[in-house]
């Protein structure tokens, strides 16, 4: 996994495509979005929450969590998912390898019942976090909404392996990942690595190689959604209309009047900005947006039993 220092800086203002985000109200929710055709123009007045919620709850709903459950909430940013699956009345740990990110989860909602954070590599856990043992088989469920593309290939097979150990036998793990439509190097799509060094990765999974690794750990493939158009072909449209409007002196100012907060920017700012949101809709083209849902076979069924 990426070195914790460096990976802060993604989700800093060291990032300007983050400044700019964080002024558009994306911060708390550190992920795309889910956009539907109806809904896409609200976007351009509302900023990118509202989506950010709705990719939420569906990534949530495939965890099919049950109060009472104990969950590992892997990569868990600013703790919203946690939180939220503790007011669904899960147990519920949210780990994530950046302290400055479990802070401020402690902050918002260290204080809710049920809800515990630590910082932690989701790819190498420790025996015990925020007191609690994570010993083999004594998880319900685990859920990584939009984290692992930073684990690094060995990474990924890493945290798909503590996954099952974790575990409990016909428990499951959800795992929703931007993806690789092909196996073709990540360096080809983005030469001059503006959008590595924005979030501080190094590749991507091809979306096929994801099943075949689950397999390998131990766990059945139990759906594979698609969500590449509804997360980034609409999320690139939305990349087209900033860039557009921001391109122009005029459109600056109208973005400025809508989000105050973008006029800390100045021209090399706003230069930079477009440059890496270009890059962003370049790369799109060879990505995917997949989810999956992959189970942890019953004890039965993992002993050969018909």
């Amino acid at each position: 996994m990426d070195d914790s220092g460096d990976l802060a800086r993604a989700y800093s203002d060291d990032s300007v495509l983050f400044r700019v985000l964080r002024h558009l109200g994306w911060d708390s929710l550190a992920n795309i979005g889910y956009f539907t055709p109806p809904t896409l123009p609200l976007a351009a007045l509302t900023g990118p929450v509202p989506f950010q919620r709705r990719l939420v709850r569906r990534s949530l709903a495939l965890l099919d969590a049950r109060p009472g459950q104990l969950v590992l909430d892997a990569g868990c940013g600013r703790g919203d998912t946690t939180a939220r699956l503790g007011a669904a009345g899960c147990r519920a740990l949210g780990v994530d390898i950046q302290p400055a990110q479990i802070d401020q989860a402690r902050r918002r909602f260290g204080g809710l019942s049920g809800v515990r954070f630590a910082v932690a590599d989701a790819t190498a856990l420790p025996r015990r976090a925020a007191e609690m043992p994570l010993t083999d088989g004594s998880f319900d469920r685990v859920h990584c909404l939009e984290a692992a593309f930073h684990f690094g290939h060995e990474g990924r097979r890493s945290f798909l392996d503590e996954s099952f150990r974790l575990l409990r036998p016909g428990g499951r793990l959800v795992l929703v990942d931007v993806t690789s439509r092909t196996e073709q190097p990540i360096g080809t799509l983005d030469p001059n690595g503006l959008v590595r060094g924005t979030w501080r990765f190094d590749d991507i999974e091809p979306c096929e190689r994801y099943p075949l690794m689950a397999s390998a750990a131990g766990f059945t493939t139990r759906r594979v959604l698609d969500w590449t158009t509804p997360v980034l072909h609409r999320a690139a449209q939305l990349c087209a209309l900033f860039v557009g409007t921001a391109s122009t002196r005029a459109g600056r100012q109208a973005l400025c009047l809508r989000w105050p907060g973008l006029r800390t920017l100045d021209a090399q700012d706003w230069d930079e900005a477009i440059a890496v949101v270009r890059a962003h809709r370049a790369i799109g083209r060879a990505t995917r947006y997949t989810a999956y849902v992959l189970d942890k076979p019953a004890a039965g069924v993992a002993d050969g039993a018909p």
